[in-house]
């Protein structure tokens, strides 16, 4: 474990075409053995199938459908007194966006018969309209945040 210095937080620089570095982070978690082009050709590809599709800004797709699959709350393990307890934490905001990309690389890498950058575009519009299996994922993480709100009072 680190000593008393906690990991110093890097600057990501925003991506080539939009200039976003939320896409850039998308990027790079969407990013398999360091093929960060192949990366970047698959989410152009996700962009350019959306705007040819519902003919909208492919970044205000891509911005609704991470606000909407942001959690506010999920639950964590905490063992207390020999019983395990699900204890709900709100969510901060570098989170927030990694588990909605994690979601939704997640979601669209189930799905079969086509490929990466179809998936993708389908996930990010159907999640910027509230549905789809991301979107599925984060409901069933409040739900489960809600079922034991009762014992927020273990979380400190």
């Amino acid at each position: 474990m680190r000593g008393k210095k906690k990991a110093p937080k890097r600057k990501i620089k925003p991506d080539i075409k939009y200039s976003n570095v939320q896409v850039a982070k998308f990027i790079n978690y969407l990013m398999e053995r360091g093929k960060k082009t192949t990366a970047q050709m698959v989410i152009y590809d996700a962009f350019d199938i959306i705007s040819e599709k519902i003919k909208k800004d492919p970044l205000e797709v891509f911005e609704a459908a991470m606000k909407n699959i942001s959690p506010q709350l999920e639950v964590r393990s905490k063992r207390v007194g020999g019983a395990n307890y699900q204890i709900p934490y709100p969510v901060k905001g570098d989170r927030k966006f990694a588990l909605a990309s994690r979601w939704i690389l997640g979601a669209a890498k189930d799905k079969k018969g086509k490929r990466m950058a179809e998936k993708l575009a389908e996930e990010l519009m159907s999640a910027a309209k509230n549905e789809g299996t991301a979107i599925k994922k984060k409901e069933d993480v409040q739900r489960m945040a809600e079922a034991n709100r009762a014992f927020a009072h273990f979380a400190r």
